[in-house]
């Protein structure tokens, strides 16, 4: 959430964030409810000074008839200080409302854009494999190697549900081991983090916990969320907290479930393991200044670069377009892995995919999540909070599926995990 104060001041590049973003937000209005609760803070004020006044002139010595004119005119200051509160506790909760439908302000560098098409490719690393046979898309690889299964899933828990089968289980948690130990190296403290959420905590961060437009799944009558990212219950950890300066940087990874409605999204590309109702992750999360956050912005991001690197997976970066960025990001850069199984009329060999990406959000979480910390100046000020994939199990798995399948029909395990997996290949089990 915006500084009210800063969106009154800042009008004008308000409306044309929110133009540049693409979203439906009416900053008129925060800045007239801003207005309006800023007269009734005052008007208060007055009011609770005037009864201060009446209090003390009623401890001097008073005839019956002036003590009772003070103390008329102390019920009718308590009424009317008691009508202004509600007012004042209404205003303020329309206020927040209204802000918090406000995106962040875009980092200036950031590329003008309504969709992922229009997102700018900053870093190329690795070169597409080119094949010598006609590769197989992740899921027919799967079915012939025995390793998923879409239809059982389908049948018992409905569409975008799957099954992970045999040498897929080791695999799946060989990503998470191999990123949980790099994150390791560069001194993250390590979380295993619930898979429940209260609606204040989603939020905060930035989710919209109810209605047809939700990416969540409510739990009904607890007010309380699957969560559809570590980056949830990480990012509520702290909240309501005033952190001491000298802890700053806290650089915390979390490993969860995540559950996702994923309405309203469709396609060729969302198909098998791309886009899931439920699947792993290991997120990173930061508290740290605000002097900090472009830094280590770049830190996460060659984190995420260090991981497919070790994977061995050609991937490119791009730096997230207004449009695409979601509403709490200031700056968000993406990977996107080479993807064979993409190929069609258009990209022939194949096409990229996002398999990570990592956000700065200033302290549009912080804000109204309410996480501070305490300067040298002994001022409590709002942390910055940022937020990156090290490993999106599925994603990975069909990366690493349709860019090391071989001609006859077998998949090479990358190097890095084989420590983790215990074998370096899988065999086809199926014709």
């Amino acid at each position: 959430m915006l500084d009210y104060k800063f969106i009154k001041d800042n009008l004008s590049a308000v409306k044309e964030n929110i133009v540049n973003r693409n979203m439906n937000a009416d900053a008129d209005i925060v800045v007239k409810l801003y207005d309006e609760k800023t007269a009734l803070t005052t008007k208060l004020q007055n009011l609770q000074q005037a009864r201060n006044a009446n209090a003390a002139a009623m401890k001097q010595k008073l005839d019956a008839q002036t003590r009772q004119k003070y103390i008329d005119e102390g019920k009718a200051l308590k009424d009317q200080i008691s009508e202004v509160e509600s007012e004042l506790n209404e205003k303020e909760a329309k206020l927040e409302e209204a802000a918090r439908q406000i995106p962040n302000k875009a980092h200036p560098d950031v590329p003008i854009g309504k969709v992922d098409s229009e997102n700018l490719e900053v870093k190329k690393v690795g070169t597409p494999r080119k094949f010598a046979f006609k590769p197989k898309d992740h899921v027919q690889l799967g079915e012939s190697l025995d390793i998923l299964d879409f239809d059982r899933g389908t049948k018992v828990s409905g569409p975008k549900f799957y099954y992970l089968k045999n040498e897929a289980v080791f695999l799946e948690q060989a990503l998470i081991m191999y990123a949980l130990n790099i994150l390791r190296k560069h001194n993250f403290t390590t979380f295993i983090t619930p898979d429940i959420a209260k609606e204040e905590i989603l939020k905060g961060i930035g989710f919209n916990p109810r209605g047809n437009e939700s990416n969540v799944y409510a739990i009904e009558e607890e007010g309380t969320c699957l969560v559809a990212t570590a980056e949830i219950t990480l990012g509520g950890y702290h909240s309501g907290e005033i952190l001491k300066k000298e802890q700053l940087p806290l650089f915390y990874c979390g490993l969860s479930h995540c559950f996702r409605r994923e309405a309203g999204a469709a396609g060729h590309f969302s198909k098998g393991l791309y886009r899931v109702h439920q699947f792993d992750k290991v997120e990173m999360f930061v508290y740290c200044t605000p002097e900090e956050s472009n830094s280590i912005h770049e830190k996460l991001r060659l984190i995420e670069e260090e991981i497919f690197t070790g994977l061995g997976l050609p991937f490119r970066v791009v730096d997230t377009c207004t449009g695409d960025l979601g509403a709490p990001a200031y700056r968000k850069w993406d990977l996107e892995a080479w993807m064979p199984g993409r190929a069609d009329e258009a990209h022939p060999e194949g096409d990229w995919g996002e398999v990570t990406s990592t956000s700065n959000c200033t302290d549009y979480q912080a804000r109204r999540l309410n996480v501070k910390y305490r300067d040298d100046d002994g001022k409590n000020k709002y942390v910055h909070m940022l937020n990156g994939t090290a490993i999106a199990v599925g994603r990975a798995m069909l990366a690493i599926l349709e860019n090391y399948q071989n001609e006859d029909g077998s998949v090479t395990i990358p190097e890095a995990l084989v420590p983790f997996c215990g074998f370096d290949k899988i065999l086809p089990k199926k014709a």
